[in-house]
């Protein structure tokens, strides 16, 4: 059987895909299995062993809004690889017209998606040959399981969720020279709030005595989901007093503003600053003590390498799009009766986000407490 995962983005997006995935793997172990992704977000799925195909896609021009013939024909001129194999289902994971559409295009015999209430663009069905209704008021990941259980008539366990990433030496590497650097606070080290980027001049020093380091990530794809990026420097100093841990903060391209505010606030000399690629990071993240961070993909790339992890949650919600896993935490507001069904992207009361330093302190003592336990 050959089996098309559409799932184009966001890296998020996909972290909550790659247990589907391994799924579909461990039942057709001699299935191919092709994945269709934006080239913006692929990277995080080159070289992984479990896809025979990964078809690279550029739909930025694709907009919701188009009538179905524009997105058709923008979608036929991108994706001519997809015509080079003879799909037996697709599996929309996605759930919007560009991405039915590129199911109808590939050719599949029958084409899964969820039905009208798991949608995101509810009229995108019209392009599905089969829907399957899934529970509502379940995280993500395990209503994408559901979908591919539904698709393939089997039974998918939703526990011992695995999340295969390919790596490399290359960022083994990576990892390697920015972690050293965490505790280091000499010139040009980051301790001072110096960016750390791969290439940088290393000093050999290695960590603290507990041996572990705190990851934190100021930054998030709305600015409603931010928690105030001079919190996270405070928080850093507040972690090396109460659990001798130096902290690193990491941040993507385009996102220095925050971590320079960070870097001002924090007087430790404790913090180091490190921009790593998506993969580099993802072994930083194997080896962190705790991260700490809101609802954005480096998150969900922290929780698919294992971490330790305090998620700070604003206009979105853990249960849906946190870690599934028990022992991590949310700290979120539970005092305030404009959270429920928010997902605003900009707010006039924004107040989700208005959490102390030490209510974040004590959730990062709690999970470490519960990881040494």
């Amino acid at each position: 059987m050959h089996i098309l995962i559409i799932k184009l983005g966001s890296i998020g997006d996909i972290i909550h895909t790659l247990p589907s995935l391994a799924a579909l793997r461990a039942v057709l172990p001699d299935g191919e299995i092709s994945w269709v992704v934006e080239e913006r977000s692929a990277e995080i799925l080159r070289g992984n062993a479990l896809i025979d195909n990964l078809i690279e896609v550029d739909t930025k021009s694709l907009r919701s809004g188009k009538v179905i013939e524009e997105i058709l024909l923008g979608v036929t001129k991108q994706i001519k690889e997809l015509r080079q194999y003879s799909f037996d289902i697709s599996i929309d994971f996605q759930g919007l017209w560009k991405s039915a559409a590129i199911g109808k295009l590939s050719g599949a015999k029958r084409r899964f998606g969820f039905d009208k209430d798991g949608l995101r663009e509810a009229s995108s069905r019209v392009l599905l040959t089969d829907q399957i209704a899934v529970s509502s008021g379940i995280h993500v990941i395990r209503k994408n399981l559901a979908l591919a259980a539904g698709a393939l008539g089997v039974e998918i366990p939703d526990t011992d969720l695995e999340f295969p990433i390919a790596t490399s030496a290359e960022y083994i590497a990576e990892a390697d020279a920015i972690v050293a650097a965490t505790e280091y606070t000499g010139p040009g080290s980051g301790g001072d709030g110096t960016r750390m980027s791969e290439g940088s001049p290393l000093p050999t020093r290695g960590l603290s005595e507990k041996g572990g380091f705190a990851v934190l990530n100021p930054a998030g794809g709305w600015v409603t989901k931010l928690w105030h990026a001079e919190k996270y420097g405070e928080l850093a100093d507040r972690i090396w007093e109460e659990h001798a841990m130096p902290s690193l903060l990491v941040t993507g391209p385009n996102e220095s503003d925050l971590a320079e505010r960070a870097a001002a606030r924090s007087h430790s000399g404790k913090l180091t600053l490190a921009e790593p690629s998506l993969k580099g990071f993802y072994e930083i993240a194997k080896r962190a003590e705790v991260y700490v961070g809101g609802d954005t993909g480096p998150t969900h790339i922290a929780v698919a390498a294992g971490a330790p992890i305090v998620g700070i949650f604003g206009p979105t919600e853990w249960w849906r799009n946190g870690s599934p896993r028990s022992e991590d935490i949310c700290v979120e507001r539970d005092d305030i009766d404009c959270r429920v069904d928010c997902h605003r992207r900009s707010c006039s009361n924004w107040i989700c986000m208005d959490i102390s330093v030490e209510t974040v302190l004590e959730a990062v003592g709690r999970r470490l407490a519960r990881t040494h336990r």
